[in-house]
């Protein structure tokens, strides 16, 4: 389950500027405040069966994190999901699928720098090349001509490479507008934001209304690409925020995992 971050509020000032990186932040530190009052966390069980589900759960601000998400589905049935309707009808899926692309190629950098900090030189390899390649005969990352000559797209993170070295990811939290996260992916949040270069447009020659444009429009196919998605997990789950927490959690060890075990040689494949 993918939800974005929301970028259509754009300021005038010097707040304006301010990286996704610091809301990122700024919106786990305050669940944490929040998550201090005892309404809002759920005490360990006393139970043994009871505490064995509560420590897979991995979820204490469990209150707090359901406040959340309620705040997000009412946002998603209100707003995003009516906008995401029309953007879908009114932007061809050409276009839509170009700006999908540009998003991935743009943060193909914090890939690579993941990757690095992995000591995945294969894998950060292929992220080099895929920006390289995209930037330049990929018209500014329009079109994955990376991926048509063999540079699949794969993600990785700061946070997914902290995990591969071992560090823990903290309690389960779900921040509005971000989705899904914890502790350690918080703060990896904020690095990749830091490793994205459309983060440092300069003012001038538009360069700045393309940022705008940029994040605008990538969180509005953001969201219309999930409307299927989220519709169909309020339809068939029962408790559809429970299995959002345990599929997030699982895709997040899984991605772990792989990147853990991704030995290949670095050479490409079409070198040997």
């Amino acid at each position: 389950m993918d939800f974005r971050q929301d970028d259509n509020a754009i300021r005038e000032t010097h707040s304006r500027h301010m990286s996704r990186r610091g809301r990122a932040l700024a919106g786990v530190l305050a669940l944490l405040t929040l998550g201090a009052c005892g309404s809002l966390r759920n005490p360990p069980p006393t139970d043994p069966d009871d505490l064995a589900d509560y420590k897979a759960a991995n979820d204490p601000y469990e209150p707090m994190n359901r406040k959340m998400y309620n705040l997000q589905m009412w946002a998603y049935h209100k707003v995003l999901r009516p906008v995401g309707k029309a953007w879908i009808w009114a932007v061809p899926k050409p276009v839509r699928h170009s700006i999908a692309n540009v998003n991935e190629t743009w943060r193909e950098p914090a890939v690579f720098f993941s990757d690095v900090g992995a000591g995945k030189p294969r894998r950060a390899g292929d992220a080099f090349m895929r920006f390289a390649i995209n930037m330049s005969a990929g018209v500014g990352g329009f079109f994955d001509v990376a991926g048509l000559v063999g540079y699949k797209q794969h993600e990785t993170d700061p946070g997914l490479t902290l995990g591969s070295w071992g560090v823990a990811g903290g309690p389960y939290l779900f921040v509005p507008f971000i989705g899904p996260t914890n502790i350690r992916d918080g703060i990896g949040y904020g690095i990749s934001q830091g490793l994205t270069p459309i983060n440092y447009v300069p003012r001038g020659y538009d360069l700045l209304t393309f940022n705008w444009a940029y994040n605008v429009a990538g969180t509005m196919e953001g969201y219309a690409s999930s409307i299927d998605q989220i519709d169909h997990l309020e339809q068939d789950s029962l408790d559809p925020y429970s299995y959002i927490r345990s599929a997030w959690q699982q895709n997040r060890q899984s991605q772990i995992d792989t990147i853990k075990g991704d030995d290949r040689a670095t050479t490409p494949d079409w070198y040997n």
